[in-house]
């Protein structure tokens, strides 16, 4: 098992956005903790994404107005410590950059759409699903996939835990593949919230994030700084 620690890609904009999220997304996860486990649960199936409610349109449940909100909601909730230090130590390495390249307000769209892109996929999958769906992961998804067009070529390094736990640094483009193709796989051949994961979700946002940036580096192929002058990326895979 792979795990990114840190990447070798500075960046030239102070990542406020990416700073303000991981905030966010703790001081929520420390708040649902003080609800007690009943209250936690009910915290969580109140404000998580469940496919069959969603879908459902009010005919057989009566849902508050506020529940069709919960595909954003459900996207700064947490199931658990891990699940929480896990998505956001993969936020700042990656959306640190992919918020320089964008800017402050066109990455906190970015992030919000890949979100919902993730949801999306996962929804055309699972429409009967009673599960709650929660957690950054598919937002962080499409941040890595855009990371794997800027950026392909940067260094990450990780931890290898097999047998014994080890250093590795590789380009970014085999660390994010290895990710991508994994979920893959497990979208396949696991259920498709195989350990509470939901490996769609997964999916269809780096699939989002990955064409958004081909799109965008099409076109223009080139970001702005700080200063106002532009800042080119060559990538050459």
């Amino acid at each position: 098992m792979l795990f990114p620690i840190k990447d070798d890609i500075p960046t030239l904009r102070t990542p406020r956005i990416t700073i303000a999220l991981i905030v966010i997304n703790a001081l929520i996860f420390i708040y649902s903790q003080t609800l007690g486990v009943r209250g936690f649960q009910l915290f969580i199936f109140n404000y998580g994404y469940i496919p069959h409610f969603f879908l459902d349109g009010g005919s057989q449940y009566t849902l508050p107005s506020w529940y069709y909100m919960t595909p954003l909601s459900s996207m700064f909730l947490h199931g658990g410590w891990m699940h929480l230090i896990g998505n956001m130590v993969f936020l700042w390495i990656f959306g640190n950059n992919i918020e320089d390249y964008f800017g402050p307000i066109k990455f906190i769209f970015f992030y919000i759409l890949s979100g919902l892109a993730a949801i999306a996929l996962y929804t055309l999958f699972n429409p009967s699903s009673q599960i709650p769906l929660v957690g950054a992961s598919g937002a962080i998804a499409g941040v890595m996939g855009a990371y794997m067009v800027l950026h392909p070529h940067a260094r990450i390094t990780c931890l290898l835990f097999f047998i014994f736990i080890q250093f590795l640094v590789l380009p970014a483009k085999i660390v994010l593949g290895l990710w991508f193709l994994y979920q893959i796989i497990m979208s396949l051949f696991g259920s498709a919230t195989g350990g509470g994961v939901a490996w769609l979700a997964h999916v269809g946002g780096f699939i989002f994030g990955w064409v958004i940036l081909k799109l965008m580096l099409k076109i223009t192929g080139r970001g702005t700084t700080p200063s106002g002058n532009q800042r080119i990326y060559r990538v050459k895979w």
